[in-house]
């Protein structure tokens, strides 16, 4: 792959909360630095972290398991 093909979409989904272990988006799974990154990456780094993201999932967990207090 060239740089040169469209750039990735972000992979934001609106739902911008940090995981405070994983230090990962609970939403799109990125670390704050690729965040904040983000608009400054080259296209063939976007598509990395892109492919990366699947992959880190696991790391979330279920709801329970986010270090997010319940509303109980």
């Amino acid at each position: 792959m060239t740089d040169s093909q469209a750039a990735p979409l972000s992979p934001c989904v609106n739902i911008c909360v940090m995981h405070p272990r994983e230090g990962l988006c609970v939403g799109c799974l990125r670390t704050m630095d690729e965040i904040i990154a983000w608009g400054s990456l080259t296209n063939a780094r976007r598509r990395e972290i892109m492919a990366e993201l699947p992959a880190r999932k696991p790391r979330i967990g279920k709801r329970r398991d986010r270090g997010i207090p319940s509303a109980r």
